[in-house]
C-alpha cells in the first residue's frame, strides 16, 4: 500500500517529441530517366511482399533461408537486440523499490574503565530485518527518463537488426546472381575457346599447303592464348564468388543448387515504389535514427531533473534480540524510516550536462535527416536504373545480332580469299565483347531489381 502511494505518476521533463519534416522532395523526381519505370506502377508494393514471394527462384530461396538460419552476422547482431532489451529491462527496473532480507550478528566487549558498571562486559546482539534500501522516488522523472532512453536504444537495436536482414537478404541474392552471371561469362569463354581452336586447326591446315601466310595464323593463335587466358580468369572468378556466397550463407551448400548460368535463374517480380517518398520513413535504417533521436530527447528529461530535488526512501522493519532464542518473541519489533531530500544548489556539471544533451539531440536530427536522404538517393537510383535498363538490353541485344552477322560475313569472304584474315580478328573481338555486355547489363536489371526491393525496405520480416 505504502509503495503504491509512494509511487510517482509518471511525468518526466523531457520535451514533447515532434517528428522533423521530411528533408527530401515528396514525390519521386520525373525526367527521360524515369519513363519506363512508370510501366510498372500497377505492380504490388514491397509492403504486400515478403522476400519469399519477391524472389521466385526456389533454389535462391533456400539458399537465403540458410543465410538467415547460419550467417555469423546477423546472428551478432541478433544478440545485441537481446543485450539492449536486457539493459532496458534493468533500467525500467530502477523504477521499483529493491527489498531485501538481512540477518546479522554482532558481538563487542568493552573493557572495564569504559563500563557503567566498571567490570568488562560483553553484548551482544540479534537481527532480522525486511526492508527497502535508498529507494529514489521519480518525482521528476529522472528514472522515467532514462528507462525511455534504454527503450527507445532498444527499439533502434532492434530496427538495425532489420536492416541488417535487408542487407544479408540482399547480398545473399546479389552474390547469387553475380555467379550465375560469371557462370555464363565462363561458359562463353569455353565457347569461344572451343570456336578458336577449331579456326587455328583449320587456318593451319591451309598454311601447311600454302594457302595462307604465317601472319595469319599467328593471328588466330593469338586469338586461342586469349581465350585460354579467359576461361582461366572466368575459372577463378566463379570459384571466389562461390567462396563468397559461401561465407554469406554461414554453412556448406550442395553444389547442384547453384545456378548453371544467369539465363536459368527465375527472375525477381516487379515492384512499384508507391507515389509518394513517404515510404521511406518506414525503412528500418530511417526508423533507427527516429528512435536514437527520440532517445536523445528523452535524454534531455534527464538532465533537466538533475536540477531538482532527489528524494529518496530506506526502511526496514525486523527484530532484535540480545539472545537468539528471544529473537522472534513477542515485544521484539523494530522499524526505522529515513526518507532524503538532496536539494542542488551549485554543481556546474548540471549546466555543461544539459547543454551536452541538447547538442546530442541536434546530432541526432541531422543524423535522422541524413538517413531520409541517403535513402531517397538510394531508391531514385534504382528508379533511374529500372527506367533505362530495358533499353540497354535492347541496344545490346541488337548490337550482338549486328556483330555476329559482321562476323559471319567477314569469316566468309576470308575463306573466299576476298578480304584477310584481319577483318575476322576484328569481327571476332567484337562479338565476343557484345556477348560479354549483354550477360553484365542483363545482370545489371536483376541486381536492380533486388536492389530496388531492398532500399524500399523489402526483406526485414
Amino acid at each position: 500500500m505504502i509503495i503504491t502511494i509512494l509511487l510517482p505518476g509518471g511525468c518526466t521533463l523531457a520535451p514533447e517529441y515532434t517528428r522533423p519534416p521530411s528533408p527530401v522532395p515528396e514525390e519521386w523526381p520525373k525526367g527521360a530517366a524515369y519513363q519506363d519505370a512508370k510501366s510498372v506502377s500497377g505492380a504490388p508494393a514491397v509492403t504486400e511482399l515478403r522476400w519469399q514471394e519477391f524472389f521466385t527462384d526456389k533454389k535462391l530461396q533456400k539458399i537465403i533461408t540458410a543465410a538467415l538460419k547460419n550467417n555469423r552476422d546477423l546472428r551478432l547482431v541478433a544478440l545485441n537486440v537481446e543485450r539492449a532489451r536486457a539493459i532496458y529491462g534493468i533500467q525500467r527496473a530502477e523504477l521499483l523499490p529493491t527489498i531485501n532480507a538481512v540477518g546479522s550478528e554482532s558481538k563487542a566487549r568493552v573493557p572495564a574503565d569504559l563500563s557503567s558498571s566498571g567490570k568488562v562486559t560483553t553484548s551482544e546482539r540479534y537481527d532480522v530485518n525486511l526492508g527497502i534500501s535508498s529507494w529514489e522516488l521519480d518525482f521528476f522523472g529522472h528514472i522515467r527518463s532514462l528507462k525511455d532512453r534504454a527503450l527507445e536504444e532498444y527499439l533502434a537495436t532492434d530496427q538495425a537488426r532489420r536492416s541488417a536482414q535487408i542487407l544479408l537478404v540482399s547480398s545473399v541474392a546479389g552474390a547469387y546472381l553475380t555467379l550465375a552471371a560469371d557462370r555464363e561469362n565462363l561458359k562463353l569463354a569455353v565457347s569461344t575457346l572451343e570456336t578458336q581452336e577449331n579456326t587455328y586447326k583449320l587456318i593451319r591446315k591451309r598454311y601447311d599447303v600454302g594457302l595462307v601466310s604465317e601472319l595469319d595464323l599467328r593471328r588466330v593463335q593469338s586469338q586461342v592464348d586469349a581465350a585460354r587466358g579467359d576461361v582461366a580468369h572466368y575459372t577463378q572468378v566463379v570459384a571466389l564468388d562461390e567462396n563468397a556466397l559461401n561465407l554469406l550463407v554461414g554453412s556448406p551448400f550442395s553444389p547442384e543448387i547453384l545456378p548453371p548460368e544467369l539465363g536459368n535463374v527465375s527472375p525477381p517480380r516487379e515492384i512499384s515504389s508507391g507515389l509518394s517518398s513517404e515510404v521511406l520513413l518506414r525503412r528500418p535504417d530511417v526508423l533507427a535514427a527516429e528512435h536514437r533521436l527520440k532517445a536523445s530527447n528523452a535524454n534531455i528529461g534527464a538532465a533537466r531533473a538533475a536540477f531538482f530535488p532527489r528524494i529518496s526512501l530506506t526502511t526496514t522493519i525486523g527484530t532484535a534480540s540480545p539472545e537468539l532464542s528471544g529473537l522472534f518473541k513477542s515485544g521484539q519489533g523494530t522499524w526505522t524510516f529515513a526518507p532524503q531530500i538532496v536539494m542542488p544548489i551549485f554543481d556546474a556539471r548540471t549546466w555543461s550536462a544539459y547543454d551536452v544533451t541538447k547538442a546530442e539531440k541536434e546530432m541526432s536530427v541531422a543524423q535522422y535527416e541524413k538517413a531520409i536522404q541517403i535513402a531517397f538517393r538510394e531508391v531514385v537510383d534504382a528508379l533511374a536504373v529500372r527506367g533505362t535498363v530495358n533499353q540497354q538490353i535492347a541496344a545490346q541485344q541488337s548490337l550482338v545480332e549486328a556483330v555476329a552477322e559482321t562476323y559471319r560475313l567477314s569469316n566468309a569472304r576470308y575463306m573466299k580469299g576476298i578480304d584477310s584474315y584481319l577483318s575476322v580478328l576484328d569481327a571476332q573481338r567484337s562479338l565476343y565483347a557484345a556477348q560479354q555486355g549483354l550477360i553484365a547489363v542483363r545482370l545489371a536489371k536483376l541486381a536492380n531489381q533486388v536492389k530496388l526491393f531492398a532500399v524500399l525496405g523489402g526483406g526485414a520480416e
